[in-house]
């Protein structure tokens, strides 16, 4: 075998490949051979086909399949030859596969790139701590109170907080248009699930109560015919249901799996619950940090069939939330539109796989079993779960990937720069506490002012 490499630009790599005649062809004779044991033809007895005409008719077929094999395996060869690293599949052209000559091929593909961890104490992190305080608990058992709270019909009239049930039917300068009717269209006062003057102009209506109600739509309403229109809607509320939360009682810690202990347990278990989100949330936000850091104090060209991948890769998952085949007819997103997030995502990744290398990092199984423990906790049967995350080998490779990924993070905050940011428990569970704050633009103008007067009276 014969190879040649050409630098075709960056990344890009061109192998031209030649396997030799003679083995090509004892390649094809020893298939041709093959076949000719075990095809049925008619007038022929089986294994005793004549190899010409077996040659014949598959010779042609035979030599095609034989050379993608002999390709496949010869760009194998001349890649480790080279000692080179494909970052993707190749793009092969034949170049010459007439019978009694060379085999000759390209392999078109892009490699890694090299490059060296650049000197990692330059990564600033922000660190939120904070604790699990009395009013986060209280703040907390209310809002899950809310989560199952409850409503009954009432006379009085509609208060913020109630769900309130109405017809209606809308006008614009006298006219109807699409979407005008509604009848028996339930919403929460004050909850903006509907137009703000319609949410504002029901509170304080009684049932049966009618009620014409100025409405402008939004300059950004769904509906663009809408946007900025005055409407006027003749609304009558058929049904008012005022909210109760649940007591804190036996039947209320029940539904969260509390039998004994009564509300000591039951706020037992809502604060280590709270104490792990809060631990989780700090951890994935200095994780942020950090693989952002690593990002940004590297600078390498990337290999565009990854960027290309992992756009499409962003594109398909931003598609399925959005609730849109991506086989369907309807307008896709261009995957342009992400090559920023993707550029960011493989460079991130390529720099962890060098730190892994660098420093010889292996996976810590007591950490992946730390962890398999906490995601199995919350579960009534945390055991099952153990079990099913270590009989599943591609959910305990995630994890295991996850584990070095935070090993990597723990090797980098070892020498980076580390401000501690105290915060309460809202601020790290939202993430506001590591969010930068807003520069004031007009303190900033300010600012340039003084400085140009001060340098005019200089």
């Amino acid at each position: 075998m014969q190879v040649s490499i050409e630098t075709t630009g960056g990344l890009q790599r061109r192998l031209k490949i030649a396997v030799a005649a003679e083995s090509f062809e004892h390649r094809i004779n020893e298939r041709l051979k093959e076949t000719s044991q075990r095809v049925k033809l008619d007038g022929f007895r089986p294994g005793k086909v004549p190899f010409k005409e077996v040659r014949r008719r598959f010779g042609a077929s035979v030599r095609q399949e034989v050379a993608q094999e002999m390709i496949q395996s010869s760009y194998m060869d001349a890649v480790q030859k080279e000692e080179l690293a494909p970052a993707g599949s190749p793009e092969l052209e034949v170049i010459n596969m007439d019978v009694g000559a060379d085999l000759e091929f390209t392999a078109t593909f892009e490699v890694f790139p090299k490059f060296d961890v650049s000197d990692l104490s330059q990564v600033s992190v922000k660190r939120p701590e904070g604790i699990v305080r009395d009013e986060d608990l209280d703040g907390m058992i209310e809002r899950l109170r809310q989560e199952r709270k409850h409503f009954h019909e009432t006379e009085r009239p509609a208060e913020i907080g109630d769900r309130v049930t109405v017809d209606f039917e809308g006008t614009i300068a006298g006219e109807l248009f699409e979407g005008s009717k509604g009848e028996e269209v339930a919403f929460l006062v004050g909850e903006g699930q509907m137009i703000e003057d319609l949410d504002v102009g029901v509170s304080g209506m009684s049932v049966s109560g009618n009620k014409l109600i100025s409405v402008k739509f939004p300059d950004e309403y769904q509906d663009e015919k809408l946007q900025g229109q005055e409407a006027v809607f003749d609304l009558t509320v058929t049904k008012i249901e005022a909210p109760h939360l649940p007591e804190l009682d036996e039947k209320f810690f029940s539904s969260f799996g509390i039998e004994e202990g009564g509300e000591q347990a039951f706020r037992n278990q809502v604060h280590e619950n709270m104490q792990r989100e809060l631990k989780a949330a700090a951890r994935g936000q200095v994780k942020r940090q950090v693989l952002d850091g690593l990002s940004e104090i590297h600078e390498f060209q990337l290999p565009q069939s990854l960027v290309e991948n992992e756009s499409e890769t962003l594109r398909t998952q931003m598609l399925q939330q959005l609730r849109i085949d991506p086989s369907s007819e309807k307008p896709q997103l261009p995957s342009d539109l992400f090559s920023g997030e993707a550029e960011k995502r493989v460079r991130i990744g390529l720099v962890v796989n060098r730190i892994v290398e660098t420093c010889d990092l292996k996976v810590d199984e007591d950490r992946v079993r730390e962890r398999v423990d906490e995601l199995s906790k919350p579960y009534d049967q945390p055991e099952q779960i153990v079990n099913w995350y270590y009989s599943n080998e591609t959910q305990l490779r995630q994890i295991q990937l996850s584990v070095l990924e935070d090993q990597v993070v723990d090797q980098v905050l070892d020498v980076a720069q580390i401000e501690v940011v105290e915060s309460d428990y809202d601020d790290i569970v939202s993430g506001r506490a590591t969010v930068p704050e807003p520069v004031d633009s007009s303190h900033e103008e300010d600012a340039q002012g003084t400085t140009e007067d001060s340098t005019e009276e200089t």
